[in-house]
C-alpha cells in the first residue's frame, strides 16, 4: 500500500496540497462533460473525504458553471496555470480529487468505468462488474468503495 500523506500540486506549483489518507475509490468517467472539461477522452475521479485534503500552499479559486440541464459544476483550480485540482462531491463531506495532480501517480488503478456509452470508440474499456453505460445508481456506489478496498488483495491473487 502507498504511504500517506501523499503530496500534490498544480502544474506551476503555486497551489500545493496533501492527501492525508487512502481515497474511498477511483474510477474513470467517459461522459461528454468530462471529455469537454479535460479536453481529452475521459477523466479520472478520485473520491476522498474532504477532511483528508489539506491545503499546503497557495489559494485555489473556485469556478461554478450552470449546465444547460440545470446541474451546477464546481471545482477548484490554480489561478495562475488553470490546473483543476478538486471539487465538491454531491455527497456532503466528500470531494472529487483530480488524481493526476498527485506527485506520485504510479499507484493509481481505477476500479471502474462510468458513462461508457459516451466513450471514444478507440478507448479499450476492460470487462468487469463496475462498468456502467450511464451514471450509476446510488446503490451501485458502495461496490466502487469495496473494489478499491479490495484492490491490494486482488493484486496479489
Amino acid at each position: 500500500m502507498v504511504p500517506f500523506p501523499q503530496p500534490g500540486s498544480c502544474l506551476c506549483g503555486d497551489v500545493a496540497y496533501r492527501l492525508g489518507e487512502d481515497p474511498l475509490t477511483l474510477y474513470v468517467c467517459h461522459c461528454q462533460d468530462c471529455q469537454r472539461q479535460t479536453g481529452t477522452s475521459f477523466a479520472l475521479s478520485m473520491i476522498v473525504r474532504q477532511e483528508a485534503l489539506r491545503l499546503e500552499r497557495g489559494r485555489p479559486r473556485e469556478y461554478s458553471v450552470e449546465m444547460p440541464d440545470g446541474r451546477l459544476k464546481r471545482s477548484n483550480f490554480c489561478d495562475r496555470c488553470s490546473t483543476r485540482l478538486w471539487g465538491p462531491s454531491s455527497i456532503a463531506g466528500l470531494a472529487v480529487l483530480d488524481p493526476g495532480t498527485l506527485d506520485d501517480t504510479s499507484w493509481l488503478r481505477p476500479v471502474g468505468h462510468i458513462w461508457t456509452r459516451s466513450a471514444q470508440p478507440w478507448v479499450a474499456i476492460p470487462e468487469g462488474p463496475l462498468r456502467f453505460e450511464k451514471q450509476p445508481r446510488a446503490e451501485d456506489w458502495p461496490a466502487f468503495v469495496r473494489a478499491w478496498k479490495n484492490r491490494a488483495a486482488d493484486a496479489h491473487a
